[in-house]
């Protein structure tokens, strides 16, 4: 298998916020329609919308830098 597991994510300290554009998802959890994503270390959360106009990059597994 070349996927790590990871724990469930605690709970945000403040609104999950987009990593490409911005928007900020309403309550404390990202919607089930946004991607999530760990890089370098990090985890970063994407709209809807982000996903779907990168959704061939994320597929070949690029970092959001590159796309």
């Amino acid at each position: 298998m070349d996927e790590d597991t990871h724990p469930p994510e605690e709970p945000a300290a403040g609104p999950v916020v987009c990593a490409r554009c911005g928007t900020a998802a309403e309550g404390d959890t990202a919607p089930v329609t946004w991607l999530s994503s760990v890089e370098d270390g990090r985890r970063l959360h994407f709209c809807e919308t982000c996903a779907r106009l990168h959704i061939r990059a994320i597929e070949s597994r690029l970092d959001s830098l590159w796309w």
